[in-house]
């Protein structure tokens, strides 16, 4: 029995070392410029897309790097409808009356939530610029995500007119 716990103990200091010094980072202003420099260049595998196929998944990522947003998501979820349903539920999500959501971002844990049966490609970036935009801010507030959208909003239109 002495054994058994020596192990799960291991195992699971093992493990935790493992995840704390993956989330470390060598560079501490990754999201703001100092002294009139650029910020880096984010790479796109710097936040992870679960659940979508792989189109879904170009799209997004082509669209979220089009956008240059200044605080990425960490993690984007497309999930079916009632697994989206459940999750505002979970979350508390209010939405105005008369309005429906078809993602929300969860600002905690910088995680962007897609209803994968309800959201329609050509407005993939116009909703997720809005999501962007609640991370940029910080804010839960309607208002403060759609001012910060615009600017998102601008280089996607940008882009759109230069591949044409």
């Amino acid at each position: 029995m002495k054994f058994a716990w020596r192990a799960v103990l291991f195992f699971l200091g093992f493990g935790f070392s493992q995840i704390c010094c993956g989330q470390t980072s060598g560079n501490a202003n990754v999201a703001g410029a100092v002294g009139g420099e650029e910020a880096p260049a984010v790479p796109a595998s710097s936040y992870v897309v679960f659940g979508a196929s792989p189109q879904q998944e170009a799209l997004a990522r082509a669209q979220i790097q089009i956008m240059q947003p200044a605080v990425l998501p960490l993690r984007v979820f497309f999930v079916p409808h009632w697994k989206y349903v459940d999750n505002t539920r979970i979350f508390h999500l209010h939405v105005p009356t008369g309005y429906t959501s078809a993602m929300f971002t969860h600002l905690p844990s910088r995680t962007v939530f897609i209803d994968a049966d309800r959201y329609i490609d050509a407005s993939l970036g116009y909703w997720l610029a809005h999501e962007l935009g609640h991370l940029a801010t910080s804010s839960p507030h309607e208002d403060d995500a759609e001012k910060a959208a615009h600017e998102y909003r601008k280089r996607l239109k940008q882009a759109h007119i230069e591949t044409r």
